[in-house]
């Protein structure tokens, strides 16, 4: 079991770290936070938890007005423009051990979050305090730069801090400034559900299931067409799949990816004074415009497959004449 909220605060007065506390309502985002710490004097922070395609996760860890661009930042990792995303749930119970809206630097408390790499906005070093959960999100601490440097080194880490908004070239003579921190090591989750192979894959391989229940056939069987009787006395490759065909898993993990930093992108203290309360409807309009045609692809792509599945067991399994 991970450490608790009252865990941490003792570990904090043990080392004699300097903070302050303040009890509220549970808070889950950034803005929502504004009714009751946004009067406390201090950097306010956003924290994302992130992962790549090869199961490495990271905390960036922000001040609320810096910009954080996944893009530039998945390059200047060495990891492509796609290659950091939001962790998902699970993974907060299962490596930061924390609840939904209680990612801060103090996550990395837990051992079982040993492989996760925690960046620092090094704006954070200008701060008189910084604001943070103390892994839970119905208190909000206060404590300057050196004192969280301070807890981080009890236990083992060096504060990395970074200029999230540097955009520096990429190139064959310019490597990734960052490259050099990812992690070596990829967390899997244990009750991570195991991926399904694909219908087109199943009927490849050699020694499919075989369903001993009787088969029912339609009295009424439409006249197949000619080419349909063409096939008939010829070798039917029951393992051939569309051209088309392809792994809808990625395609849905490719949207949600756009979609999440569509989100993070839309959602800024900028977008807020501007349009308010109706934010949710204009961050909603555009989510709209932006995916429409992407999930209208996917489910073109679904149909199609399904489709052509579907036809050639049809002719597969044609009964024959007497």
């Amino acid at each position: 079991m991970g450490f608790s909220k009252e865990q941490l605060l003792a570990r904090l007065r043990e080392l004699q770290i300097e903070f302050s506390q303040y009890e509220h309502p549970v808070i889950l985002t950034v803005e929502a936070g504004e009714k009751y710490v946004g009067h406390l004097k201090g950097g306010k922070c956003k924290n994302l938890f992130l992962k790549d395609k090869k199961q490495r996760f990271y905390i960036f860890s922000a001040l609320t007005e810096t910009k954080v661009d996944l893009k530039v930042l998945s390059q200047r990792l060495g990891l492509g423009k796609g290659g950091l995303r939001m962790a998902p749930e699970e993974a907060l119970g299962e490596i930061l051990q924390v609840p939904l809206g209680c990612v801060t630097p103090f996550a990395v408390v837990n051992e079982s979050a040993g492989d996760v790499l925690l960046l620092l906005d090094q704006g954070l070093k200008t701060q008189e305090v910084c604001l943070f959960h103390p892994l839970s999100n119905d208190m909000t601490i206060s404590l300057n730069a050196r004192e969280l440097e301070k807890f981080l080194k009890s236990i083992g880490r060096d504060p990395v801090y970074v200029d999230f908004e540097a955009n520096p070239t990429v190139g064959k003579d310019q490597p990734p400034d960052l490259a050099a921190l990812v992690p070596s090591s990829s967390i899997v989750l244990s009750d991570r559900p195991e991926k399904q192979p694909s219908p087109q894959l199943l009927t490849n391989v050699n020694h499919a299931p075989v369903d001993n229940k009787p088969k029912t056939i339609s009295e009424k069987v439409s006249k197949p067409s000619i080419n349909e009787k063409n096939t008939k006395g010829k070798h039917v490759n029951n393992g051939q799949s569309s051209s088309h065909s392809v792994d809808i898993g990625l395609s849905v993990d490719e949207i949600l990816h756009k979609a999440s930093e569509l989100l993070l992108s839309e959602i800024n203290e900028e977008a807020i004074k501007q349009h308010g309360e109706h934010l949710g409807t204009v961050v909603s309009d555009n989510l709209r415009k932006s995916l429409s045609s992407d999930l209208k692809d996917l489910a073109m792509i679904i149909k199609n497959t399904a489709y052509t599945e579907g036809f050639h067991a049809g002719i597969h399994h044609w009964p024959r004449r007497l």
